[in-house]
C-alpha cells in the first residue's frame, strides 16, 4: 500500500498537514493526477471536456505545489490552467464554474498556521467536492496513475479580472464607490497576509485602508484566522482612525488565509463573528434588495437567524457543521444565504461556495444604504427581535484519542441532564450534542474527527453566563 494512503485524509475541506512532513512534493504528484480522474469521471460527461483549474494562496512555497500539481495532472492527459498569481479559493472555484472546467485543484491550508498547506479540490459547479468525491480519491491512493500516451496542455490564466468582474454585478458597486470616495465611510480591510490582499482594492479603489498586506508566510507568528487573538493590529489602527474621526462611519474587514472566511469589526473597534454578519445580512438582502430564498444555517449558528428569519417570512434549514452540507442544500433548494458561525458565507445568487470578498460587498452595502455602523444595525436586529445574546467558542486539547471516546462513550450512556446549575430541556444530535437549557441558553459538545480536540459552543443572554457555562464544560471534560 501506498504510504500516502495512511497519511492523506479529506477532512471538511480538503487535505491538509504539516510542509515536508505529511505535505510533501510526492505525496502532493501522486493525489492530483487521481483527483483529476475521479473529477473526470465524475463530471467529465457534464463538462464534456478534459480541463482543470489549478490555482494556490500565498504560503510557503505554494506556487511551487501549484506547479508540481500542473505537471502531473498534464502528464495524465488533462488541460491544465493554471494560475499566474494568488488569489482566493472563491476565485478558483469560479473559474471552475466559468470555465466549464472539471474542477479545480487548489494549494492552500486556508486558516492553518504557517506550518501547514493542504490541496482543496472544488467541483465542476464552483463548490467544494462531496464527501462521496473524496472518498473516491483516498480509496484510489494504493494505485499510482501512468503517464497519458497524449499529454495535456498548460496555459497560464489570471484568475482575478473574471472573479472581481462577477462580484461587482451583484453589489451596488457605485453607491459603495461614492460613499468611500465622499469620506462617508472608511474601510480598513485585514488581509492576514493572505490571499485577499489586493482584492478590495480591485473593487471599490485605492480609498481601502489594507494591513497585513505583505506575504508572510508564519503569518506574524499565529494563524490567519479571523478571530480576536491575531488582530491586535486591526484593533489599535482602528481604535487611533476614531479618536481623530469621531462619528464618522468606518469598518474594519477580516478575510482568512484563503479569504473563504469573513469577520469584522465595528467602528467602537468591537469583534464581529459570522454569528453577527449573518443577521445583518440577512436583514439587508431581504429589506433592501428584495431576495427571496431560504436561510441555510448550521446547527451552531445563532438563535437570532431563524428569529430574523421568521420576521422575514423566510424558512430556514439547519445542517451539520461544515459548509459542504450547506453547499449540498444550495445545489438541491432555492437558498437565499447560507452561513456558518466559523466564517463561511454563500449565496444562492453565486455559486454554492463561502465567500469572503463577495460578503465583504454586501456588508459594506448594508452599512452605505442603512446609514448605520455594523454595531448600531445588529442592536437594532436585537430590538427587533427582542433578542439578546452572546457567543463565544473553545477548542479544547485532549489527552488522547482515548480521552475523546471516553467522553463520547459518557454522553451516550449518561445523557447530561444539569448544565451549569441549569436544567437541560432539550438535546439535539445533528452533529454532536447541543444541550438547549432552561434560562434560553445552549452548549454545544462536539468532538473533532481526525484528532483529540473537544469543540464547546455556548449561546446565552449575557457574555457572563457564556464564559461560566463553557468553563463548566471545560471542567466536566478534563
Amino acid at each position: 500500500m501506498s504510504v500516502a494512503a495512511n497519511v492523506v485524509k479529506f477532512g471538511t475541506d480538503g487535505w491538509r498537514g504539516v510542509i515536508a512532513d505529511e505535505f510533501t512534493f510526492e505525496r502532493v504528484a501522486l493525489v492530483a493526477p487521481l483527483a483529476a480522474k475521479v473529477l473526470l469521471d465524475t463530471y467529465g460527461k457534464i463538462t464534456g471536456n478534459r480541463t482543470i483549474i489549478v490555482g494556490h494562496d500565498r504560503r510557503f512555497m505554494a506556487e511551487d505545489f501549484a506547479h508540481k500539481v500542473a505537471d502531473v495532472v498534464c502528464a495524465a492527459g488533462f488541460d491544465v490552467l493554471l494560475t499566474d498569481t494568488y488569489a482566493p479559493t472563491p476565485a478558483f472555484s469560479w473559474a471552475a464554474k466559468e470555465q466549464n472546467a472539471l474542477g479545480a485543484l487548489v494549494i492552500t491550508a486556508s486558516h492553518n498556521p504557517g506550518k501547514y498547506l493542504g490541496l482543496k479540490v472544488k467541483s465542476a459547479f464552483g463548490g467544494s467536492a462531496p464527501p462521496e468525491v473524496t472518498k473516491q480519491i483516498e480509496a484510489l491512493l494504493s494505485d499510482e496513475l501512468p503517464p497519458a500516451s497524449t499529454p495535456g496542455k498548460i496555459e497560464k490564466f489570471n484568475p482575478w479580472g473574471s472573479y472581481c468582474q462577477a462580484l461587482e454585478g451583484k453589489v451596488k458597486i457605485a453607491k459603495i464607490r461614492d460613499a468611500i470616495a465622499a469620506g462617508k465611510l472608511t474601510v480598513f480591510a485585514d488581509v492576514m497576509h493572505g490571499a485577499a490582499a489586493g482584492g478590495l482594492a480591485m473593487l471599490l479603489g485605492n480609498e481601502i485602508k489594507e494591513i497585513n498586506s505583505n506575504r508572510d508566510p508564519l503569518f506574524g507568528g499565529g494563524a490567519p484566522e479571523p478571530l480576536p487573538k491575531y488582530l491586535s493590529h486591526l484593533f489599535e489602527v482602528m481604535q487611533n482612525h476614531q479618536k481623530t474621526n469621531p462619528g464618522g462611519l468606518a469598518v474594519g474587514l477580516v478575510f482568512d488565509g484563503d479569504s473563504d472566511r469573513i469577520a469584522a469589526v465595528d467602528g467602537d473597534s468591537n469583534f464581529l463573528s459570522s454569528q453577527i454578519l449573518i443577521p445583518i445580512l440577512i436583514d439587508h438582502l431581504t429589506l433592501r434588495r428584495d431576495f427571496k430564498g431560504e436561510i441555510v444555517k448550521t446547527v451552531s449558528g445563532s438563535d437570532l437567524i431563524p428569529r430574523l428569519a421568521a420576521l422575514h417570512n423566510l424558512s430556514v434549514f439547519e445542517t451539520a457543521v461544515g459548509y459542504k452540507y450547506i453547499a449540498d442544500r444550495m445545489l438541491e433548494a432555492q437558498v437565499l444565504l447560507g452561513g456558518e458561525e466559523s466564517g463561511g458565507i454563500g449565496y444562492g445568487s453565486h455559486i454554492p461556495e463561502r465567500d469572503a470578498l463577495l460578503s465583504a460587498l454586501y456588508v459594506l452595502e448594508a452599512i452605505v444604504e442603512s446609514g448605520l455602523d455594523l454595531g448600531d444595525y445588529y442592536r437594532h436586529l436585537q430590538q427587533q427581535t427582542d433578542f439578546t445574546s452572546a457567543y463565544d467558542r473553545i477548542d479544547l486539547p485532549l489527552a488522547s484519542m482515548e480521552v475523546r471516546s471516553r467522553l463520547l462513550q459518557q454522553l451516550q450512556t449518561q445523557p447530561l441532564t444539569q448544565i451549569a446549575g441549569q436544567p437541560v430541556i432539550d438535546c439535539q444530535t445533528i452533529d454532536g450534542y447541543k444541550f438547549r437549557l432552561a434560562d434560553n441558553s445552549w452548549l454545544m459538545i462536539r468532538f473533532s474527527g481526525t484528532e483529540p480536540v473537544l469543540r464547546l459552543y455556548c449561546e446565552a443572554p449575557t457574555l457572563q453566563q457564556v464564559h461560566q457555562t463553557l468553563a463548566w464544560a471545560k471542567d466536566w471534560a478534563e
